[in-house]
């Protein structure tokens, strides 16, 4: 297995456990349930622990991709690689705000309810950044997900009106 298999891997971790959580976390408010909300803020800590081999491989991976030729874009390389750096530091925010929630519902503090939907809050940002980190990484090596693709009957039909 080389390191851009290994990426392979374990990026989707840190892209779905997020989702999880989030749906864990609005089950706990909705049901009123700390131990579900508890649930939830450790697959947020699991996800933010997921980033490091995920964040960790993509140097390796880049390596291996650059030496695939023409196929692949140094753009699209870059994009990402500046997209993953945002998510990992939002991943583990969201990690270290989810541990401190825990523990504040584990203790029964006041403040607890309030912090559940500031998590609940930060986890839909970090959705998002998921979602574009996952897609830059498939553009650079599925043209068919970009959006400037065309299929190639679709760009000979283009061709012939021209």
């Amino acid at each position: 297995m080389n390191d851009a298999h290994f990426h392979l891997l374990v990026n989707h971790f840190p892209i779905l456990m997020p989702i999880i959580g989030m749906l864990l976390l609005l089950g706990g408010m909705i049901f009123k349930s700390e131990a579900v909300k508890r649930a939830a803020y450790f697959t947020f800590l699991v996800g933010a622990i997921a980033t490091i081999p995920s964040f960790s491989s993509g140097e390796g991976a880049e390596e291996v991709v650059e030496h695939m030729g023409g196929a692949v874009s140094h753009d699209l390389i870059h994009e990402h690689e500046e997209v993953a750096e945002l998510f990992a530091v939002l991943s583990y925010a969201l990690g270290a705000l989810s541990l401190l929630a825990f523990f504040a519902s584990w203790r029964k503090m006041k403040f607890a309810s309030m912090l559940s939907y500031i998590v609940l809050a930060a986890a839909v940002v970090i959705i998002y950044f998921g979602r574009q980190t996952g897609t830059t990484g498939g553009e650079i090596s599925h043209p068919e997900i970009r959006k400037d693709f065309k299929p190639s009957a679709e760009a000979e039909h283009e061709e012939d009106e021209h």
